[in-house]
């Protein structure tokens, strides 16, 4: 039997996600605003749930728009939910609407609510770029100034460096180093070859086209309807079925020349899109008459090294949630682990299955074992479907509830590495 902290039941309803675009296409001319509010709208459409049944809304987002402070509320009002809905913004890198799940989750199990809405949104094709701080120093100040000459005075101590624009990167702060070459370094250190990573990244691209093939996202992924056409958008454009071993090998490494093994094609790309879930207390679900698709069990956070580990995550996170659950792998029929990189799932693919990692870095005397290939993200992941960082985790959450009740398993692992060396692993029980 699994073991569980907290007395009351929580249960995922459904869940649903507008479709990943790249960024600068479907989506480019959308705020994260919009997006959010499109699934939210979605997601009460597909469950014809009463809105004011809803206790809460949490979204999780990472790159924040200012003028939407707090995207869940504002996206909120947007979708027409009742004013008196609390709405609340997460961030916690990549695994941030796992956050806003699992916020959802202790709200529920400590009676502050009954029915909650979590998952997050993210657009990559509007960056905040910003003045160098010279420059905002001096049109903040210029804000006093009253006539000419004191404009002119502003000019003093400008640089024409101070003019260019700061374009974020996808790097940690703390190390100033790139995902991606960190996630070079970890392939090495764990012996994974290019190929591997390659035919790993194929692999995602060719389920995810299967999947599509076989309409097992026709219960996930929902229309989009973008202004000022409204085309709907009915499907990822991220996918690849023509990726071959011999077109992925050509690519040039793209972050450690010229012996890194990371590219384009073995990377996940950066894309835009909102997801979206509907979680409850079990007693809720049944006087509403809602079937549950699947509870929500045990789930853990940790934090490693980002010097040397920092998208090491599940590689801590999973034995440790097994664990409390009192749980092992051969427990799990369904596995969706978010794919960073390919390297990144293969290393920790590796350390899982590796006595020398289980006895040096977990304190076990053997190691976790080995995590089957034909449950791990079937019907694609990250590499294929995109990676909107603030929605992702709720896109693996919903596909493997759905997994979970299309296979008649019984336990599903969903886990994910995010910046700063963080991690997450949460079990669903059908």
């Amino acid at each position: 039997m699994i073991k569980q902290k907290f007395g009351r039941r929580v249960v995922i309803i459904d869940g649903c996600r507008i479709p990943f675009q790249r960024s600068g296409t479907g989506y480019k001319n959308q705020m994260s605003y919009d997006l959010a509010r499109e699934v939210l709208k979605g997601l009460l459409h597909k469950t014809e749930l009463n809105p004011d049944h809803i206790d809460r809304i949490i979204m999780g987002t990472v790159i924040q728009e200012v003028r939407t402070g707090n995207v869940a509320r504002d996206a909120s009002l947007a979708a027409g939910l009742p004013n008196g809905i609390p709405a609340h913004t997460v961030t916690m890198a990549c695994i941030s609407s796992n956050l806003a799940i699992t916020n959802g989750i202790e709200a529920i199990q400590t009676d502050h609510a009954d029915l909650v809405i979590a998952g997050g949104t993210e657009t990559m094709s509007d960056l905040p770029i910003r003045l160098s701080r010279n420059l905002r120093q001096k049109l903040m100040e210029s804000r006093k100034s009253k006539n000419p000459s004191d404009y002119l005075s502003l000019l003093k101590g400008l640089r024409p460096a101070d003019i260019k624009p700061e374009i974020p990167e996808v790097a940690e702060y703390s190390t100033g180093e790139t995902m991606g070459k960190s996630c070079d370094k970890m392939a090495a250190m764990f012996g994974i070859t290019r190929e591997e990573q390659d035919a790993f990244a194929m692999r995602s691209h060719q389920c995810a086209q299967k999947a599509y093939k076989e309409h097992l996202f026709d219960d996930e992924v929902i229309p989009a309807m973008v202004p000022p056409d409204f085309n709907p958008i009915i499907s990822d454009n991220g996918v690849r079925a023509d990726s071959t071993m011999e077109t992925l090998s050509e690519l040039r490494p793209a972050f450690v020349s010229p012996h890194g093994t990371v590219t384009a094609g073995n990377a996940s790309f950066l894309s835009d899109g909102a997801s979206a879930v509907l979680i409850m207390a079990e007693d809720k679900a049944e006087m509403l008459g809602l079937q549950p698709k699947a509870w929500l069990k045990n789930y853990t956070y940790v934090a490693q090294d980002p010097h040397e580990e920092l998208l090491l995550g599940p590689a801590y996170a999973i034995p440790r949630v097994l664990n409390d659950a009192g749980l092992t792998l051969d427990d799990i029929s369904v596995f969706e682990l978010h794919e960073a990189f390919a390297g990144q799932v293969l290393s920790v693919l590796r350390a899982l299955d590796s006595d020398t990692f289980a006895r040096e870095r977990l304190g076990r005397k053997k190691k976790v074992g080995e995590i089957p290939m034909e449950k791990l993200n079937t019907m694609g992941g990250s590499l294929s479907l995109g990676h909107p960082f603030g929605a992702t985790g709720a896109r693996l959450v919903t596909t493997a509830a759905n997994r979970l009740a299309r296979e008649k398993g019984k336990y599903a692992l969903v886990s994910a590495c995010a910046a700063g060396g963080l991690g997450h692993a949460l079990i669903l029980e059908r």
